[in-house]
């Protein structure tokens, strides 16, 4: 969110009018999640833009900061009861962000992790535990992989599984591809592995039609406060015409069933199309 011209030359460059910054207000976001192979798309000086702006707006923000314990520093929002949901984001080398992006103790950028090994993920879980206080509830969303392919590599389940087993994760949240990819529930816990975009403007872009980026996914996960446990969990399809949201057609939503179904079976997650247009996801 910047007027910035300190662009990388990489290619694609996004950005946002500081002046339609009010959109994320009106559609009530909470948290915005920044470590991305974008966010620093517009230099060092668009993402300190981007931070005054959604402290003005008093929306939280994580995964890139002023310095790298800004970076490091999990967005915490309060829940009833006194408890908080502790959202931590993490970028990866893996998705295209450039190591010159990542944090240090004096100069902005990502929280980044170089590599998605058991030895990050055990680091990470120990951050995570430094900073959690009984009752908090903790999601970690992870920029990884990707932009196309179903395929789900294995270090990022060993990592998502790990964050789980050692930190009590109660959603990991995965993204990067541009389209959506395999659910698992581990230990009653979600691991979304890659949720695809939600809006984007690539209507017309030929090479992946195969993979339907157009076909856009709403994710509705309930957890149980006392446990962490997911409790139910529903998928809204939406989809992506000339950068608006609209209902898809019947066929549509079968065929996204069709293919998460294959994609979710090595986890033992099935998505069950429901008459009132949802997916529904059982373990």
């Amino acid at each position: 969110i910047t007027r910035s011209d300190d662009y990388a030359r990489k290619g694609i460059n996004y950005r946002m009018s500081p002046e339609n910054a009010d959109c994320l207000s009106a559609a009530g976001i909470d948290c915005c999640v920044l470590a991305n192979n974008h966010v620093l798309d517009w230099g060092r000086s668009g993402l300190l833009q981007t931070l005054a702006i959604l402290e003005l707006l008093k929306i939280k923000a994580a995964g890139a900061g002023r310095n790298v314990f800004e970076a490091a520093a999990p967005a915490a929002l309060d829940l009833a009861n006194k408890a908080r949901l502790l959202v931590f984001s993490f970028g990866t080398a893996t998705s295209g962000i450039p190591r010159s992006w990542a944090a240090t103790p004096d100069i902005p950028g990502v929280n980044l992790l170089t590599r998605l090994s058991e030895a990050e993920a055990l680091r990470a879980a120990e951050h995570i535990l430094s900073v959690k206080q009984p009752g908090d509830l903790v999601v970690v969303s992870l920029h990884w992989g990707s932009n196309w392919g179903h395929e789900i590599a294995a270090e990022q389940q060993l990592f998502a599984r790990t964050l789980i087993d050692r930190a009590n994760v109660s959603i990991v949240h995965g993204h990067s591809s541009h389209h959506a990819k395999a659910i698992e529930v581990y230990h009653k816990r979600l691991i979304l592995y890659g949720c695809g975009d939600f809006l984007n403007d690539y209507e017309g872009i030929c090479g992946y039609e195969e993979y339907r980026d157009d076909l856009a996914l709403m994710y509705f996960a309930d957890i149980e406060p006392t446990t962490g446990n997911l409790a139910a969990f529903e998928i809204i399809p939406l989809q992506i015409r000339k950068f608006r949201l609209g209902r898809p057609s019947r066929k549509d939503i079968e065929w996204l069933q069709q293919t998460l179904q294959r994609e979710c079976q090595r986890f033992e997650t099935d998505i069950v199309f429901d008459p009132g247009g949802r997916l529904v996801v059982s373990h």
